[in-house]
């Protein structure tokens, strides 16, 4: 399929945002066939370096954060601190569909990148927002990351640890990634919006909106006043047949059996322990959870006499509900993950296979992963495109407004 048949091909993004949350949803639109020019100060987005800048980021050879959140797009350089690379943006924004933007209220407000100030120069314009708290109330100005935002103050953090241990700490751009869906499936609201009235709008998200809603189950029953105290450790668990277990070759097992009165006999069968039923201790749900820990332990003494492929085989066969809990070296070897079209190929040389966006579409593929810019890149071509002459790209360029 060619790039002018994808579904979102003619629309013009500028992606004015830095990290991952903003910029990962940028990508999305331009893996569907959106042109995409990403907006960089002189220093560049803190991106291109967080692998090296960051402790929690896998070290490698290949800059994998950058190329992954800025495939397909180009670069160019505005300092927008002067007023020569202002008339250079509004020439850009008059061009554009959809404006990308992550700073905080104060910030947008200082560079006069808030969406009046953007409306006023093409009313058409799609104008999104993500914040880390919102627009609205005492947090609006706050600066957000995924662990703080999305994670910590979301509850999730909390809820997922078990009892008397810390909180977890969240991968990199675990709740960044989430997030950008939301932001672009508000961005085609308002593409569904304009198609409808011709009229431009502002649409928006928050890592703390998007943490909640993830947190959904926990944060809804808080907000009845219903609570569950931390989670007991696996050996002994509010049910053992919603438990994790260890094998033999050192993997984990996630069972998740929700209708127990009708698994519970073919577990037992899988598990070769035909006899459990009748035990007297677990023959229904009731007795079962009372004997939580018991049976978890029965359960984990088992699981340990064998290797996950036996368990994968057994457990399959008897049609239990499970997942083995990868690990990420896991992923380069998944068949599955490449056959659902999760991992696929590049046309980048030093990463050839990447992740690919979560959407699925039974009339159009997603675009091929091309190498991500280099810093300034394409500032004279994406700004002649725009109808500005050789002579004031070079004025441009002397005033120090472009790179």
């Amino acid at each position: 399929m060619t790039d002018s048949a994808l579904p979102l091909a003619g629309l013009r993004v500028l992606d004015i945002s830095s990290f991952i949350a903003a910029p990962a949803a940028a990508v999305v639109l331009g893996d569907w066939g959106a042109e995409v020019i990403k907006v960089e100060g002189p220093d560049g987005d803190p991106n291109r370096s967080i692998m090296h800048d960051s402790s929690n980021y896998p070290k490698a050879e290949v800059n994998y954060p950058w190329q992954m959140d800025s495939r397909n797009k180009r670069s160019i350089v505005l300092d927008l601190k002067k007023p020569e690379a202002r008339t250079a943006l509004d020439r850009l924004i008059e061009k554009s569909d959809i404006l990308i933007c992550n700073f905080p209220p104060p910030v947008r407000d200082k560079l006069r990148l808030a969406y009046d100030d953007v409306k006023a120069v093409n009313p058409k314009l799609i104008y999104a927002s993500l914040t880390g708290y919102g627009e609205t109330g005492p947090d609006r100005d706050r600066p957000g990351f995924d662990a703080t935002a999305y994670f910590a103050r979301s509850g999730l953090l909390d809820a997922q640890r078990y009892e008397g241990g810390p909180p977890g700490v969240p991968g990199p751009a675990q709740g960044d990634r989430a997030t950008a869906m939301a932001l672009v499936s508000s961005i085609l609201m308002a593409l569904i919006h304009r198609m409808k009235t011709g009229e431009g709008s502002w649409v928006g998200t928050s890592l703390l909106g998007n943490g909640l809603w993830s947190c959904g189950v926990i944060a809804q029953a808080a907000l009845v006043g219903a609570f569950l105290p931390h989670r007991p450790p696996p050996d002994r668990p509010r049910s053992a047949l919603g438990n994790i277990y260890r094998t033999s070759d050192d993997r984990w097992l996630q069972l998740t059996i929700v209708r127990a009165d009708k698994m519970w006999r073919p577990l037992c069968e899988a598990l070769g322990l035909a006899t459990l039923p009748d035990d007297p201790r677990f023959s229904a749900e009731t007795e079962r959870r009372l004997n939580s820990a018991a049976l978890a332990q029965i359960m984990s003494d088992i699981f340990a006499t064998r290797p996950y492929e036996y368990w994968r085989e057994a457990l399959v066969r008897h049609g239990i509900t499970f997942g083995v809990i990868s690990r990420p070296q896991d992923v380069p070897d998944d068949q599955q993950a490449v056959a659902c079209g999760a991992v696929v190929e590049t046309a980048i040389p030093d990463m050839p296979r990447t992740l690919a966006n979560p959407i699925r579409l039974s009339f159009a593929e997603q675009r091929v992963a091309h190498p991500a810019p280099a810093l300034g890149q394409h500032s004279e071509e994406v700004l002649r495109e725009a109808g500005m002459s050789a002579a004031e790209v070079a004025a441009l360029r002397t005033a120090g407004a472009i790179r």
